[in-house]
């Protein structure tokens, strides 16, 4: 996955088990960037947040399971085969697997991503 200009930063704070949070504040903007924070990773798949400044993606790739989408804050486009999708806060969309897909911040933009694996 790559986007605008390969402005990924990565964040590393873990989540304790046992504690409520709120997803949102989990990851923070950053100018010009994407964020992401892996909350967590298995063998069974991942939990993933990302924040994109307005204007930043993630261009077209394809993942090889199912991904569900969870939009957290502000605004983006999911494009799944060409096909966009605006997203807002609370909204969700599933990505199918082996399905060329995109993301787009049409304003600053979180989202959770979530893969299990088959």
């Amino acid at each position: 996955m790559e986007n605008s200009e390969a402005n990924n930063r990565q964040e590393s704070k873990t989540i304790p088990a046992g504690e409520k949070f709120i997803l949102a504040n989990q990851v923070n903007y950053a100018d010009g960037s994407v964020v992401s924070k892996v909350i967590v990773r298995n063998r069974q798949g991942n939990i993933t947040l990302f924040a994109f400044d307005k204007g930043e993606f993630l261009s077209e790739h394809a993942a090889p399971f199912n991904a569900l989408v969870v939009a957290l804050d502000g605004k983006g486009t999911i494009t799944i085969s060409g096909q966009p999708f605006e997203l807002i806060s609370g909204e969700s969309i599933i990505l199918p697997a082996g399905v060329p897909h995109a993301v787009n911040a049409t304003e600053r933009f979180k989202m959770m991503l979530v893969m299990i694996k088959d």
